[in-house]
């Protein structure tokens, strides 16, 4: 029999059977039954940011990983003429600078430390201090860390100065209550294979029709522009290149789950069930956090290596992955740490397995800490 594994990571993650079942069926690009899926998910996308089409909205479904994502709103709607304020702490918020830099794009950069939320007070200064910006661009879920950064907040500076708002919210849409409209979010991008609990293969960007219109002609890429993906979803239903098919599929399955279960507020609150239970778990075999509490999301936390000369995390992840529980290394610059997601089908009696497992290996490190 195959050993289960569970994902404690922040993407891909541990999905269900059904949403895996949805591939088993080969699907052409211009099967009715896919093309109608490619518009239920269209629709249902911004219905889960509580925005519409009606309201001024649309939802462009964009082949790849998140990261394709974000490089195609970055890459496709800021002009020649335009200057976009990047505000960074962590490493995906530095991945945006890389697409600038690349792009050619006029840039204002702003750095807070890995473990400092990214302020409001702070994005209107910026905006003060260069009258030139138009765009504006901020990571929600820092999964470097696993912070949250106020993209309500900094939303309603940017509106107030009449600036345009991207938001990186691949690790937390579909696990957070957003209301794009209320939160001053004109581009908003995740990806499939993240809170909603389907498999890689595409991204998408929920946008504000007024904005999107702007880009056209204007895209510095063919296979990531924005504006002429959605001109030709918009006109046939299909992609302009080869779909990813059977993640289409069973991204379909994983949106059904998603309403069986209770919607993104009974998602958000398993997932704040589970951190709860990792925060306490982890707390009593004498683990330390690296953020403070009232900065952290509940997607993703890390942990400071323990402060022994045993421990080596090489073996450790190796210990958990032979007991079927797989986590994630560290991305911060200077500090050693770890990381536990708290996504995807992960239930609270997966969360005090995995208690039990990492109690059972620093057991058997002889690290000093106590067992759960």
């Amino acid at each position: 029999m195959e050993r289960k594994e569970l994902l404690f990571t922040p993407g891909p993650l541990t999905t269900s059977k059904t949403v895996k079942e949805a591939m088993l069926k080969d699907m052409g690009s211009r099967d009715y039954t896919f093309m109608n899926a490619v518009k239920e998910i269209r629709n249902e996308l911004l219905q889960l940011a509580h925005v519409s089409k009606e309201s001024g909205y649309e939802c462009v479904i964009m082949q790849g990983s998140g990261t394709f994502g974000v490089e195609s709103v970055i890459s496709s709607i800021i002009g020649n003429n335009d200057s976009l304020l990047i505000l960074v702490n962590g490493a995906y918020g530095e991945r945006i600078v890389k697409m600038a830099d690349i792009h050619k794009i006029r840039t204002v950069v702003a750095r807070v430390p890995e473990n400092e939320i990214i302020t409001p007070e702070m994005t209107e200064q910026l905006l003060q201090q260069h009258p030139g910006i138009t765009h504006v661009a901020c990571i929600h879920s820092e999964t470097t860390t696993g912070l949250f950064n106020p993209v309500a907040e900094i939303g309603r500076v940017c509106k107030s100065q009449a600036k345009v708002f991207i938001v990186d919210a691949m690790s937390s849409f579909g696990g957070v209550e957003m209301d794009m409209q209320a939160m001053q979010i004109d581009f908003l991008v995740s990806s499939s294979n993240k809170c909603i609990e389907g498999i890689p293969g595409f991204a998408f960007a929920l946008c504000r029709r007024m904005e999107l219109e702007k880009a056209k002609g204007q895209a510095r890429s063919l296979s990531l522009d924005l504006y002429d993906q959605w001109a030709a979803l918009e006109a046939s239903g299909q992609f302009r290149f080869t779909p990813p098919t059977l993640s289409i599929m069973a991204f379909r399955q994983a949106l059904r789950e998603l309403a069986t279960e209770g919607g993104i507020r009974a998602r958000e609150e398993r997932y704040r069930t589970n951190k709860l239970l990792l925060d306490s778990g982890m707390a009593r075999l004498g683990f330390r956090q690296y953020l403070e509490p009232g900065i952290q999301g509940h997607i993703i936390t890390s942990f400071l290596y323990p402060d022994t000369p045993h421990f080596s995390f090489d073996r450790f992840y190796k210990k958990l992955n032979e007991r079927g529980f797989v986590i994630y290394p560290g991305k911060l610059g200077k500090t050693d740490a770890f990381r536990i997601g708290n996504i995807g089908q992960i239930f609270p009696q997966d969360v005090k397995a995995l208690i039990e497992a990492v109690a059972e290996v620093m057991q058997e490190e002889q690290a000093p800490v106590a067992e759960a």
